[in-house]
Formats: C-alpha cells, structure tokens, sequence
C-alpha cells in the first residue's frame, strides 16, 4: 500500500542502484548464453504443456502423491491458509520436543511467517542458505528476490554486518566470508532437531521432494535432523519424474544461467532400514494459501510459475527499485499478479501499475505465462471496481468515449495540438515542453517536443497533397 513511496526512496538510493546492476549483468548475460545450449521454444512449449497437465487435474494428482508418499512413510498434509501451515508445522516441532530447527531457503515459509511463529513457541528457527542467513541476522530482514534474497546488498555491507554479529574481524574477500558463515553455521547444523526446506517440485508418481540450491544446505537440513517438514504450494505437484527433468532443464538455466544447479535432491520418505542417513520423521505440508482461488479463472497460467525469477531479473522496473518495494513476498512481475490474487486487490492497489508492459516478462519466462496480458486484467478489473483515483477513472472513460467517435476524436486533437504548440511557443524551453496541466508527475522526469501545430492526419494529407 506504500509503494510509490517506497519507490521513491529506491530510485534515490545511490548504493542500491549499484548493487541492483547485479540482475543485468550477472543473471540476465548469464541466461542468455544458457539457453542457447538447448531448443528454447521447444523446451519451454513442452514444459507448459507437461504443468497444464498437472494442474487441470491437480485434485488427481496430489491425491496419487500422498498415496505414493504414505507408502514409504511420509506423512503428508494439507494448509487452507498461510496461518494453518504455520500451525501445522508448530504442532510437529511440539509432538517430537523440537528444541532448534533449520531452514532451507523457502519462500511459502516466508508466506507462513514460520520463524515468527517457531519463535512465539520459543524455537530457535537458523536460516542456512547464505543470503537468507545474512538478512535473519540483520534483524530478520525480508528477501528482496526469492532467488537471489541478498541481491540488494553489497560485499562492504555484509562485511561490516558480520563483524559486528559475529565479533570476528573485519573480512573482505568472498571466499573467507563465506568461510566465516560456514563456521558459524556448522554448528547450528550438528544440534538442530528438525529440519525445515520448501519444495522445488513434489513426484507424485514416487510421492518424492525435489529441493534445487546451489550451497548444499538442504542435505544438511533433510539428512542430519531427527525430523524433515517440507513446505510448499499445492501447485508445485508433477506427475512424473520425466516432468521434473524436463522442468530441471529450464529451472537453473532461467534462475542463475547454469546448465544445472550444484545441489539436486530427490527426497522420498524417511530413513528406512539399512539406510546410513536420513530423518527418522518426514512430513510433507501442501499449503493452499489462495491457490485454489485462482483455479478455472483469468489468473491460473501463473500457477505454472516454478520460481525461478527470471520475469523479476529482466524486468525494467525491477531491476531501478529491487524487490523490498513490492511490499510482501514476492516482488517483480510475477508478483504483481500474485500478490493481488493472495491478499486481494484492493490491498495491493499499485502493483499492478508497477509494470512498463514491455512483454520482457513474457519472453524469458520458462513455462509461458502472459505476465504482461495478467497485468492489463488487474488493471481492467481495478478500473471496474472503482479501486482507481476517480480522475484517472474520468479520463479513462473520456478517451474510451473519444475513441468510439472519430469525429469528435479528430476535433479534439486539432484543438488539442494547436493549444500545445502555443504552450510551447510561451515556455522557453527550446522546443521542448517541460510542463503540462494535470500531468505533474508524468511530466517530473519527461520532456515532450512542442508539436508543429497539425495533426498526424493534417501533416499526412498534405504530404499526399504535395505528391498528388
């Protein structure tokens, strides 16, 4: 609900706009040569066809999964809402006297506000995924892309937070940084209880969780604990493990530009007998959160969405104000449609306005959601429930009427551009207009060039006059 204002203060953040170059330069170079290794098109044609599948008969297969699941031990159950998962999840640390838990990074937990939760019942709740480790010691601050959670901060920033959370020196070279954390974190891994990840995908044919990271801290967090609990949406399901691999051929190379992610796991059940490793307990929790709601409607393409951030990596928009400007769990694109579609319109009223419509969304996107043509819907469905500022609305529907009436159309755009020649004629700015009524806020960062006096038409016929 704070946007613009939030928006403003990124735009004026000198050392965020340095540090969000990252997305152009790293993710966005680094995509572009990935594809390039396979069929696109064809890759991305198939893997909408396979999730359309999955989702047009999602009931069957979350049905089969849990089945699949229960017959190797894995006790599988279902979230209406965020705050029942929370629950849920609270009510397994309870039943095993879970002491300290940790996470993987997950952003359906970041929907759930599960540390929050954990912590009210006085469990110690450790993220281990770097990023999202670096943001819960920096007063738990929220992720700003749900790829990369600590894209917005440099490597000057971290370094000084560690050395004041950890009492260490100063250190200033990635690699013993990272080190650092490692050291930290090593620790917490060895005397966790119960290990928390989200889900890239859930097997219903195996009734298996796939888990996706570059840093190898979902084995330590699903191997080591007495306890796992995977989190995820009730649309990650695929039917077939030929599914995942066509989807693991477009994930890693649409999120970080690599032909595979450094860590893959295929989790299915607990430790069974003979197994060296491996929880003693796995529960899977399927959290509906408002998903269902966007099932046989306008908005069911974005349920296809596997995550990988790319629409918010290429996005205009995105990439001048980061992902804390969104004002909730997931920013960029991809959010500006979930997000209204979670928590209602009419609380996140300029997100949908918070797009240039240039379609760069639609064209990287790994399993071909219409973000841009979502959006324009969000737009129409704000104007048609007068969730819009009433001028906007009344200027609207004075161009709608205009440009139902040619005549009246061509009339006022002669009148139209002979008024703005004159207000050219008397601004002093060389040609240039700098200053429009009713159009402050388009008119702060624009210039517009003073029209000749004619119309477009005017200018054509008598072009074809001259020729004639």
């Amino acid at each position: 609900m704070h946007f613009k204002a939030r928006a403003g203060q990124k735009l004026a953040d000198q050392r965020l706009q340095e540090n969000l170059k990252k997305l152009s330069t790293k993710f966005v170079s680094a995509r572009a040569d990935a594809i390039t290794e396979i069929d696109f098109p064809a890759t991305r044609a198939e893997l909408k066809a396979r999730r359309n599948r999955a989702l047009e008969n999602l009931d069957v297969w979350l049905d089969t999964f849990e089945r699949e699941a229960a017959r190797r031990g894995t006790t599988v159950l279902y979230a209406e809402t965020t705050a029942d998962a929370a629950r849920l999840v609270a009510d397994i640390a309870r039943r095993h006297d879970v002491k300290k838990v940790i996470k993987t990074k997950s952003m359906v937990s970041e929907e759930m506000r599960l540390n929050e939760v954990l912590a009210q019942m006085g469990v110690q709740s450790i993220e281990t995924d770097l990023g999202e480790y670096i943001l819960q010691i920096n007063d738990n601050e929220p992720p700003s892309h749900i790829i990369a959670p600590v894209v917005h901060k440099d490597k000057d920033e971290i370094a000084d937070l560690f050395a004041r959370t950890h009492h260490r020196p100063r250190l200033t070279e990635i690699p013993d940084m990272t080190r650092e954390a490692r050291e930290m974190l090593r620790p917490q891994f060895l005397s966790a209880d119960m290990g928390v990840t989200g889900g890239n995908f859930a097997i219903a044919e195996t009734g298996s969780i796939a888990i996706v990271t570059n840093e190898g801290n979902e084995g330590m967090c699903t191997v080591l604990p007495r306890v796992h609990v995977a989190v995820t949406g009730i649309e990650k399901v695929l039917p077939t493990l030929e599914d995942l691999a066509t989807a693991m051929r477009l994930l890693p190379r649409s999120a970080t530009g690599q032909k595979t992610s450094n860590y893959f796991s295929l989790l299915t059940g607990p430790r069974g007998p003979g197994d060296e490793d491996g929880p003693e307990h796995m529960y899977v929790v399927f959290v509906d959160g408002g998903r269902t709601g966007l099932i046989g409607g306008a908005f069911q393409e974005m349920l296809r969405c596997i995550r990988c951030g790319a629409c918010m990596n290429h996005c205009p928009v995105y990439q001048k104000i980061g992902g804390h400007t969104y004002g909730w769990v997931y920013p960029g694109p991809m959010g500006s449609v979930l997000t209204p579609s979670y928590v209602g319109l009419g609380n996140a009223l300029d997100l949908p306005q918070a797009a240039t419509l240039c379609g760069e969304c639609d064209s990287v996107c790994p399993v071909g959601i219409p973000l841009s043509q979502l959006l324009r819907t969000l737009r129409e469905k704000q104007v048609e429930r007068h969730l819009r500022p009433w001028r906007e609305r009344a200027a609207l529907a004075a161009w709608g009427w205009f440009a139902r009436h040619p005549g009246a159309y061509a009339l006022a755009t002669k009148l139209a551009v002979r008024v703005l020649e004159r207000l050219g004629d008397g601004s002093g700015g060389g040609g240039m207009l700098r200053r429009l009524p009713m159009m402050g806020g388009w008119m702060d960062t624009r210039d517009l060039p003073v029209p000749k006096g004619r119309t477009f038409r005017e200018l054509y016929a008598a072009s074809r006059s001259h020729l004639g």
